[in-house]
């Protein structure tokens, strides 16, 4: 009867020791383990399988009981397990693990400082391995080395200087821990997207760097705990990482043997790991859906749909879609604007370009069937933020969701409808043109009387709104309004190239108002979670804030779902900005410094106590 493959420890036996650190004068033999002070992790010699005759270094959670390890040493070069092993610390190289014959199976490769007899390695209760020095300095660190699986607060550096550094590497089946066929990297010819790779085959695209990633967000929560994942530029570094909040449940991130990418989380109650995400499922296979053709991740069944001005080649999607009104240059066509998408693959990035350079560069260029454009970064860190993408071919690979997406712009042809109805308008006889013209002067007139007296009615009902007792304090409060139509012209229609700034409320544009007034226009997003009620305590308290260190709210608008606060412009942007933004730190000497926390005091006083 086959045996079920199981991982033996091998120390687990009476003999090991429980200390956390090695020396010098202290090795690690292949029956020790050394556990971290909270007993969460461990580091010792495991052997994959009952009958496994290779010998690996690794760590692994001590404090469940299925043996589940998340780094590996030697994973290429294992150590028969008849021989003994044993791992060290040595001036000229750092960590290093050698064989009964004294043969160098692995090594960290770090010179010591001569006469730093106090260098230790000491395993950390986040599943860190760290080599340091007597002062405490990190000479050498397993999170910066990751095999296959990232940890929480583990920093995974995916480019440096533009050239890309990181990759998890899965392991080449259940167990065997050596390198397999599936990793995960950036794209190293745009640097731009996170990508699975089946050997140097393109498995699976999972994140395109936009506005959104930058900045980060929370991507699974329950009763009990949230998961906070960021992706973002440091100097030279381009990096990710994910945080989960106290009392959290272990949870990993790894690439497995099968070449998906998945997130998991411990559960005491069935002792194994659950699944709370992962890719590739369905549709998100590189190419699944064809050209012009995206998956569709807003329905419970993720299935395969062709954008917008496309129709199926076919019975099915193997021949991708193609297009209602063909494309021809000099032919009139249109962008339309496609939301909430993952961006397709094989895009051409164009550096040094505004939204309207980036329409421009597609719209004056007839292979141009689509464009995106993001900006990378809302603190000024960024040499070059803007990140205008095109395309000249097929669109491929395309993902639709229902949050955490941006726009793409895809280019169509004018239907013949649209050339018929110009046409009519030119060859329309002139007595029935008069006929018409007069007919539409007159719903002209009633349109116009019609949209006045409406917007009359608004403005009572805004007045009425805002004007109300206050609630909480039962005082009358006034409060001016402006209408949607002027915040969505102040805001050219809340353009992308207007956004400077997004936050759980929703996003910050810039305006522009009649008189030529910069104002700020904050539109809450349909997830806020903030009611009417809410709403209207916001409006109320900050109409009765009136403070120099505060920014003042100037007006605001409800039109159907929409409600909008109008806060003064500050072109400086936020305090953060020059507080922490590497290229404006220098700015702010102590004396000013030193003013602006003085500020923030009065401020705080103020709100407390006399507002």
């Amino acid at each position: 009867m086959a045996c079920i493959p199981i991982l033996i420890l091998l120390s687990l036996s009476s003999f090991c020791k429980s200390d956390d650190q090695l020396t010098y004068a202290k090795p690690l033999a292949s029956g020790d383990t050394l556990v971290s002070k909270g007993g969460d992790f461990a580091l010792g010699f495991f052997s994959p399988t009952s009958s496994s005759r290779s010998l690996y270094l690794g760590i692994w959670y001590h404090n469940i009981p299925k043996h589940t390890v998340v780094w590996v040493a030697n994973r290429n070069k294992p150590i028969t397990s008849s021989v003994s092993a044993e791992l060290g610390i040595r001036n000229t190289s750092g960590l290093i693990l050698s064989d009964s014959q004294g043969q160098t199976v692995w090594a960290t490769n770090n010179k010591i400082t001569a006469g730093d007899n106090g260098v230790d390695a000491v395993i950390l209760d986040t599943g860190n391995l760290v080599l340091r020095s007597s002062n405490g300095t990190v000479i050498w660190q397993s999170f910066d080395h990751p095999t296959d699986t990232l940890l929480p607060g583990m920093r995974f550096v995916l480019s440096y200087k533009d050239r890309v550094v990181g990759r998890l590497v899965a392991w080449k089946g259940p167990d065997d821990p050596s390198d397999g066929d599936f990793s995960l990297g950036l794209d190293p010819s745009s640097n731009l997207q996170l990508v699975i790779w089946h050997g140097t085959s393109l498995y699976c695209r999972t994140m395109v760097r936009n506005s959104i990633t930058v900045g980060g967000g929370p991507y699974r929560s329950n009763t009990s705990s949230i998961l906070y994942q960021t992706a973002t530029d440091v100097g030279d570094q381009y990096y990710f990482v994910y945080t989960v909040s106290d009392g959290s449940p272990y949870v990993r991130m790894m690439v497995d043997y099968t070449g998906k990418m998945k997130i998991l989380s411990w559960s005491d109650s069935s002792s194994s790991w659950t699944v709370i995400g992962e890719v590739p499922t369905a549709c998100d296979f590189y190419a699944s859906c064809g050209s012009f053709g995206y998956c569709d991740f807003t329905g419970t069944v993720h299935t395969c749909q062709c954008l917008d001005g496309y129709e199926l080649d076919g019975l099915d999607f193997s021949r991708g879609c193609r297009r209602m009104e063909p494309l021809k240059c000099g032919k009139p066509n249109h962008f339309v604007a496609l939301p909430v998408l993952m961006v397709p693959a094989n895009f051409l990035h164009i550096k040094n370009r505004s939204f309207d350079q980036c329409a421009a560069e597609c719209s004056s260029n007839c292979s141009c069937t689509a464009y995106a454009y993001a900006n990378l970064s809302s603190d000024g860190t960024y040499e070059d933020p803007s990140r205008c993408l095109v395309w000249t071919g097929e669109l491929v690979d395309t993902q639709k969701f229902s949050n955490n997406g941006e726009n793409l712009y895809l280019r169509l042809a004018d239907s013949p409808d649209q050339k018929n109805n110009n046409l009519v308008k030119v060859v329309t006889p002139i007595i029935a043109s008069l006929v018409i013209l007069t007919c539409i002067a007159f719903v002209t007139v009633c349109i116009y009387r019609g949209k006045w007296r409406n917007k009359e009615i608004k403005q009572r009902q805004m007045l009425r709104y805002v004007s109300s007792p206050n609630e909480i304090g039962g005082e009358y409060v006034g409060f001016p309004f402006v209408s949607f139509e002027d915040i969505a012209t102040a805001t050219d229609n809340f353009s992308d190239s207007n956004q400077i700034g997004r936050g759980g409320f929703g996003k910050v544009y810039k305006g522009l108002l009649e008189g030529g007034k910069e104002v700020a226009v904050k539109r809450l997003s349909d997830g806020s979670r903030q009611g009417i009620a809410e709403f209207k305590n916001e409006i109320v308290l900050f109409a009765k804030l009136q403070h120099k260190n505060l920014v003042r709210l100037l007006g605001c608008s409800i039109y159907g779902d929409e409600r909008l606060l109008i806060y003064e412009y500050l072109p400086n942007k936020s305090l953060d900005a020059f507080l922490f933004g590497a290229a404006r730190q220098s700015v702010l000497d102590w004396p000013t410094r030193f003013k602006i926390i003085k500020g923030v005091a009065r401020r705080l006083l103020y709100l407390h106590q006399d507002s």
